[in-house]
């Protein structure tokens, strides 16, 4: 895995292979329970307890070695500065593809770091609440562009971002449901000053265009303390995508109240070539313009081979 264009001589990342990595959970104990593994793994991916041993705990490992040093490091400032603040939460961001794997990643990062000594208060949230509601984007013609960057009420993921940063209590998040495919009218989540937060969605590590005069503009990276990409090849990430349609055809988009129950109906070669379609005209069109080019910007990289099994380890050198 080379992160470097091909004119760079310098690669900002030291890579590991799997072995080499899972060397580094040193002596991490492992906090979860074998019957946790199906509640946290997300439908078709690949998590186990090799997967945890190798690949989850030496970076629970290394979280917890950057978590200390940045509260530290704030403690320290606010010493310097003689001010009194808020808690500041550290902020996790966790991106990639479709289908690549993101909550199973978000969700085990959340089970391991919250079993920390002491119990860290842990919480997880996921940029669909952040999406306009179907008929804004419809408005905008915009909805078959979901999950693009302009899909999102950026305005609204910052200010979130910000309260969250700034330590304030009861920090409201809309709710997405994936069953209407749509923003829930009047209901919300609430984060109350965790210790942690993890933020999952494919483009929190966009970056937009800088201005001309140098007026500051805030983007939903700029709150992150450490960011996590996974990584695939976009023929294994096609496979997964239609793997997951055929098994929601037969799953979740039999319910009336589903926005895709029109697809229950179709055949396995229908299904397909419907999953094929969307991916190409959707998916693969916000991976190679939008989420694929931030890749670089994550502090840890982790590339699963076609098994889902994640095959090499890349961190950015500080």
């Amino acid at each position: 895995m080379d992160i470097r264009a091909p004119e760079q001589q310098y690669n900002p990342y030291r890579i590991y292979t799997r072995e080499q990595w899972a060397r580094l959970r040193d002596d991490t104990p492992m906090t979860l329970e074998p019957g946790e593994f199906d509640r946290l793994r997300s439908m078709h991916d690949r998590l186990d307890l090799q997967e945890v041993e190798d690949i989850y705990l030496p970076l629970s490992r290394l979280l917890s070695i950057y978590v200390d040093a940045m509260q530290r490091l704030y403690y320290s400032q606010r010493q310097f500065l003689n001010i009194r603040d808020r808690k500041m939460p550290y902020i996790i961001g966790v991106a990639g593809s479709v289908a690549v794997g993101k909550s199973t990643t978000a969700r085990v990062l959340q089970a391991l770091l919250a079993r920390w000594s002491p119990r860290p208060k842990v919480d997880l949230i996921t940029t669909d609440g952040f999406l306009y509601p179907n008929a804004v984007l419809e408005r905008q013609g915009n909805m078959q562009k979901k999950g693009f960057p302009e899909s999102y009420d950026l305005p609204l993921l910052l200010g979130f971002l910000s309260d969250i940063k700034a330590g304030r209590h009861h920090v409201r998040a809309p709710v997405y449901s994936h069953l209407t495919y749509d923003i829930v009218p009047n209901q919300w989540v609430e984060i109350d000053q965790p210790d942690i937060l993890i933020v999952e969605g494919v483009n929190v590590l966009q970056t937009g265009k800088l201005p001309r005069d140098g007026k500051a503009v805030p983007v939903v990276s700029d709150f992150f303390d450490f960011s996590v990409y996974i990584d695939a090849d976009e023929a294994a990430l096609r496979q997964w995508y239609i793997k997951r349609f055929l098994a929601l055809r037969d799953t979740a988009f039999t319910n009336p109240k589903s926005y895709f129950n029109r697809y229950a109906p179709l055949s396995d070669e229908e299904a397909t070539a419907t999953a094929i379609a969307i991916w190409e005209r959707t998916n693969l069109a916000n991976l190679e313009d939008n989420i694929l080019p931030t890749r670089p910007r994550a502090t840890l990289i982790l590339k699963k081979g076609a098994d889902h099994v994640v095959e090499s380890v890349a961190l950015r050198r500080l």
